[in-house]
């Protein structure tokens, strides 16, 4: 997965939003205002931070070599996933899929209507 497919498949979700708040580097995609996916344009190979469930987070760090503890993040939600190669791009998907679930449920009702 390139940079170019990462932001296209995030745009495609529902009320995805991007933006640079940090500085020129970092691409940040957000539901109704929350982050659920930050990653920068000039890695590569392609990593990015994505939301997770805590024990999911445990599960999936401890299984694939490319998937860490969030960079610069809060290590419980968070991994940082490097998309090496070493895991299809379905998955990939799924753990953005994930990611912006969790958010989604993380909304408050009024917000999550508004989707």
């Amino acid at each position: 997965m390139n940079i170019e497919e990462l932001r296209e498949y995030c745009l495609s979700k529902k009320g995805v939003t991007e933006s640079f708040p940090f500085d020129e580097d970092t691409l940040v995609f957000k539901v109704i205002d929350k982050a659920f996916l930050l990653t920068g344009i000039s890695e590569r190979p392609v990593s990015f931070n994505v939301k997770c469930d805590p024990e999911k987070a445990i599960l999936l760090r401890e299984k694939y070599s490319c998937v860490e503890p969030g960079y610069h993040m809060n290590k419980k939600h968070w991994n940082t996933v490097v998309a090496d190669g070493s895991v299809s791009e379905k998955m990939l998907r799924e753990w953005i899929d994930h990611s912006y679930e969790q958010v989604i449920i993380g909304l408050t009702k009024a917000k999550r209507a508004m989707l």
